[in-house]
């Protein structure tokens, strides 16, 4: 016998070399699914644009992250049909612009409209996939999500790309390189590794904080002349793994934010997949044994807390041998929890509800 190959219907204005939807279409792959686009030209019309044009009716549909605005109609689509609808918000629009942004406070008419609108959008999905277990419980408790309707299925990262170099097995030599890659933004705290690196005593180190966002000018006027850090210009995605497996210590987020606190960003995913000897703030978005684990790869620090950070970069740059082992612990952890077996896995238990698999039996 043999799997019956199903269809996925990817549906909205969103970007398939995003990484999240090329790991999760390649995870659907592996699970037997054929994806297929459609792109409505008007996100609120999309269900009449998709009648008119006879789109036929797909096993799935699949509205990726980002892409609220693409909800409803999907919704509407899919159930005239009897086809279940699977989001993939990554993000929720009332957390971001309320406890992320702080564009709107929580009792305010306009973030309560945005709750109201967002928490309607959530409870229409037949399933809502969230990247870490913090997340599962905010679209629960705050959006009101059905338990039992919502999936955690981890972000990881493009093994073809974010893999170990052999010179990562190498002794590094001094000064070590200390690298943050990121868009500046509150929730991954920049300042927070500016001013570690001020506060640094220690090892000779390089500290590179790579990318630009809206903390990015208060970073530079917060480093001064500091001669042992310096700010480089985003570079082509392509060119972020030979940085990532080029420097000797890989930063995460150090923010204090309530979001901070959901997420296991990019960056983490992509540094453990490298091999690369990680520091990150502890969250309760990561496995419960995780806390306070060194068998990791990871090196714990409190959120919003330079003067740890700047001492914990110190403990791994007075015993450059221990580096190496580091790393090979930090790609283990991957291996173990984030990669693309372990996703494509969660995500096959996920859509086993409401997509049982079929089978030929010709």
């Amino acid at each position: 016998m043999s799997s019956v190959a199903r269809k996925v219907l990817w549906w909205g204005h969103f970007d398939p070399d995003y990484s999240r939807n090329r790991i999760l279409r390649q995870c659907l792959s592996e699970n037997n699914f054929i994806s297929e686009d459609f792109r409505p030209r008007f996100s609120r019309l999309g269900n009449h644009e998709a009648r008119l044009r006879g789109i036929p009716n797909p096993d799935l549909l699949w509205v990726p992250c980002f892409r609220q605005r693409d909800l409803a109609a999907a919704v509407r689509w899919g159930q005239k049909r009897k086809i279940p609808v699977i989001f993939d918000p990554l993000i929720s629009a009332y957390d971001k612009q309320v406890f992320e942004r702080n564009k709107f406070s929580p009792g305010s008419s306009r973030a309560k409209r945005l709750l109201t609108w967002e928490s309607g959008l959530f409870q229409e999905a037949d399933l809502v996939l969230a990247d870490t277990r913090e997340h599962a419980r905010f679209f629960v408790e705050t959006l009101g999500v059905e338990s039992s309707r919502v999936a955690v299925v981890p972000v990881g990262a493009e093994e073809n790309l974010f893999k170990p170099y052999p010179a990562g097995q190498v002794r590094p030599e001094s000064p070590l390189s200390v690298l943050f890659f990121g868009s500046f933004l509150n929730l991954q705290g920049p300042e927070v590794i500016v001013r570690a690196a001020k506060l640094y005593r220690g090892a000779p180190v390089r500290w590179k904080l790579l990318g630009e966002g809206p903390q990015l000018e208060s970073c530079r006027q917060l480093a001064g002349d500091l001669d042992t850090l310096q700010f480089l210009p985003w570079l082509a995605y392509e060119e972020l793994p030979a940085l990532i497996n080029s420097a000797d210590i890989l930063l995460g987020v150090f923010g204090a934010t309530d979001k901070a606190a959901r997420v296991i960003p990019n960056k983490v995913y992509q540094a453990l997949a490298c091999g690369k000897p990680l520091i990150t703030r502890g969250a309760p978005a990561y496995p419960d044994h995780f806390s306070g684990n060194d068998n990791l790869g990871i090196r714990w620090v409190p959120a919003g807390d330079p003067a740890a950070l700047a001492r914990t970069v110190a403990e791994l740059a007075e015993d450059p041998e221990n580096l190496v082992e580091i790393g090979l612990q930090a790609r283990q952890t991957y291996e173990d929890h984030f990669s693309m077996r372990t996703i494509s896995q969660a995500l096959r238990q996920a859509l086993a509800p409401i997509a049982p698999d079929q089978k030929d039996n010709g």
